[in-house]
């Protein structure tokens, strides 16, 4: 598979395979990932791997809670600024539309939709979820620079035959997830991966995923 193949074929994946992960496919991912490029070389990036019992003990924490709703939300930043709007909100309502709309779930629906939402906290039922946490002291170079280490990741699971879904909904969870592993207290928790083989024939993973057109975003100056 060529970088265009796993560019094109990556989406966020919803319901995989009841399928183990090796460690050492892992293993071989991440240390090629850790030719991705960051600002002044500072790598700021540091995961957890979970699988097994540990994960499980995680989705039991969360599970726990997450009948409480909101007010067992305690996220360390904020997922999305209040001011998003124009293509930007339309783009983050959209996607959730049309996956609602592959799963067959009305809009007037909302218990089931929020049944669904709260599948994000089983990592989809993938075997392993990636915990991704970095100083605190990290500014917005280097949270770019993680996000350019997590694409280079998932690109490479690609490579190999494997998917992911890049999870900013954990943050919500962190005090759980920091009772259960071991991120230090002057870190800041970013999000979760799911990792692991897709189910080819789940209605999630294959509704279109609408992007912006190329004149939405580029601008040309000396062409």
């Amino acid at each position: 598979m060529n970088v265009t193949e796993a560019v094109a074929s990556r989406r966020s994946v919803r319901e995989f395979l009841d399928k183990p992960v090796d460690k050492a496919l892992l293993e071989s991912i991440l240390n090629k990932a850790q030719n991705a490029p960051s600002g002044g070389n500072t790598q700021p990036w540091n995961a957890v791997m979970a699988t097994g019992e540990p994960l499980k003990k995680l989705l039991e924490a969360v599970a726990e809670v997450v009948p409480q709703g909101p007010a067992a939300h305690k996220p360390e930043y904020a997922i999305y600024p209040p001011e998003l709007d124009g293509r930007y909100k339309n783009s983050r309502f959209g996607v959730g539309e049309a996956m609602y709309a592959a799963l067959d779930i009305p809009r007037d629906n909302k218990m089931a939709r929020l049944m669904w939402f709260a599948r994000n906290f089983r990592a989809f039922d993938a075997p392993v979820l990636m915990l991704i946490h970095t100083p605190r002291y990290m500014g917005p170079p280097q949270w770019s620079d993680i996000g350019m280490w997590l694409q280079t990741v998932m690109l490479l699971l690609r490579e190999e035959g494997l998917d992911s879904c890049a999870q900013e909904a954990w943050a919500i969870y962190t005090p759980q997830i920091r009772a259960c592993f071991d991120i230090p207290d002057d870190h800041i928790f970013f999000c979760g991966a799911a990792i692991g083989y897709r189910d080819p024939d789940a209605p999630v993973n294959n509704f279109p995923v609408g992007r912006a057109s190329l004149d939405q975003v580029v601008s040309w100056e000396g062409f």
